[in-house]
C-alpha cells in the first residue's frame, strides 16, 4: 500500500488558513503525516510572521513537514540580509516593499510601518530590529524541491526536459510559461505552486496547487497516492483528474 503524502500550496500569511489545512490532513492522516509545503509564505496576507512561527514551531516539535521555498520568501531573505538586495528576477520598477510584492504586509505583521517617502535603509533598519533570527535562519535554510517515489515538489515547476541536477534555483522559484506551455511528460508528476488559478487542476504531467490565498482564496490541501490526487475539503477527500 503506497504511503499517502499531503502537500499544502501557497499559504501567503494565512494562519487561519494554515491551521484549517493541517486539521483536514490530521483528520485524514493523522498527527505524523508528512507535510510538503510549496513555499510562498510570506507577504500579501495578514500574519506572515504567525505563519513562519507555526511552521518553526512544528519542525522543532519533530513534525514530518518539508518546507520548500518560494520566490517571495527568497525576496524577503533577500531583503533581510546585511544590505537590502532586490531580486533580479523581478519586473523593473518592482522591489519586495512595492504594492504589488506584499512585502509591507510582511512587515506589518511584525509591527514595522512603511510610512510614505520613507527611505529603504530606515525601513530595513526597522525590519533587522524586529524580524527574529530564528525567521531569518527559516528562510535561509528551505530547500528548492522534495522527490518522493514519482512525484517532484517545487514551488514554481522545473525547465522542461533538463535534468534535475541542472535546474537552477531560479527556474525552480520562478518559472512559468515555458513550464506551464510544456504538455509532454516529466520524469515526474511536478506539484508546484507560484501561479494562481481558480481551483487546484491536474494537467496530466503537473498539478498546480496555488489556488489564490495570497488573494484571500481558499488554501489548497491535497494527498497523493502514487500519482493518483485528492484535494482536502471538510467534507473530506474529492479526486482531482487530469
Amino acid at each position: 500500500m503506497t504511503t499517502p503524502i499531503y502537500s499544502i500550496g501557497d499559504i501567503h500569511g494565512q494562519l487561519g488558513m494554515l491551521e484549517t489545512a493541517l486539521s483536514r490532513i490530521e483528520v485524514d492522516g493523522g498527527r505524523d503525516a508528512r507535510v510538503v509545503f510549496l513555499g510562498d509564505y510570506t507577504d500579501r496576507g495578514p500574519n506572515s510572521a504567525g505563519v513562519l512561527d507555526f511552521l518553526i514551531k512544528g519542525q522543532a516539535e519533530g513534525r514530518d513537514w518539508i518546507t520548500i521555498k518560494g520566490n517571495h520568501d527568497r525576496m524577503f531573505s533577500l531583503f533581510m540580509q546585511d544590505y537590502p538586495i532586490n531580486d533580479d528576477r523581478l519586473l523593473v520598477g518592482y522591489h519586495w516593499l512595492h504594492e504589488r510584492i506584499g512585502g509591507i504586509e510582511t512587515l506589518a505583521s511584525y509591527g514595522v510601518e512603511v510610512p510614505e517617502r520613507t527611505r529603504i535603509y530606515e525601513v530595513h533598519a526597522a525590519a533587522r530590529a524586529a524580524v527574529p533570527q530564528a525567521h531569518i535562519d527559516f528562510l535561509a535554510g528551505l530547500q528548492v524541491t522534495h522527490q518522493q517515489g514519482d512525484l517532484l515538489f517545487v514551488h514554481a515547476g522545473i525547465r522542461p526536459e533538463i535534468p534535475l541536477s541542472e535546474q537552477t534555483e531560479d527556474d525552480l522559484i520562478w518559472i512559468r510559461d515555458s513550464f506551464h506551455k510544456y504538455t509532454g511528460p516529466h520524469p515526474y508528476l511536478v506539484v508546484h505552486g507560484h501561479t494562481p488559478v481558480k481551483s487546484a487542476t491536474h494537467y496530466g504531467n503537473r498539478v498546480n496547487l496555488d489556488a489564490g490565498a495570497g488573494y484571500g482564496q481558499p488554501l489548497v490541501t491535497a494527498v497523493f497516492e502514487g500519482n493518483r490526487c485528492w484535494c482536502l475539503t471538510d467534507q473530506g477527500r474529492v479526486e482531482l483528474t487530469a
